[in-house]
């Protein structure tokens, strides 16, 4: 199984980015597939899932309305839109699979490299 996030880079407060995972190795269909993010000094934090039919979507509450993660299972890909960034939003992202449920997203054992976005002015 492998994952390659990409897609962040520096962004002013208020801009946009978009993180693209890319996957291999497994049935990617069958699979839900999470970001995660850490800050420095911080723990990881569960950002966003999203299942292996891309019909069924979850988000922590400190990006509701401002992310959006989709797929395109015929690409092997995830992606995750982040609209209205804040500083606070600045991290390491990952994405993050190995299970069919998005309850279960913070046992996933699989873990891309991660991309670096930071949000500054």
């Amino acid at each position: 199984v492998q994952l390659q996030a990409s897609g962040g880079g520096l962004v002013q407060p208020g801009g946009s980015l978009r993180l693209s995972c890319v996957a291999s190795g497994f049935t990617f269909d069958a699979y839900a597939v999470a970001w995660f993010r850490q800050a420095p000094g911080k723990g990881r934090e569960r950002v966003s899932c999203v299942s292996g039919s891309g019909g069924s979507t979850s988000y922590a509450d400190s990006v509701k309305g401002r992310f959006s993660v989709s797929r395109d299972n015929a690409k092997n890909t995830v992606y995750l839109q982040m609209d209205s960034l804040k500083s606070e939003d600045t991290a390491v992202y990952y994405c993050r699979t190995g299970g069919s449920v998005c309850s279960i997203a913070d046992l996933f054992p699989y873990w891309g490299r991660g991309t670096l976005v930071t949000v500054s002015s």
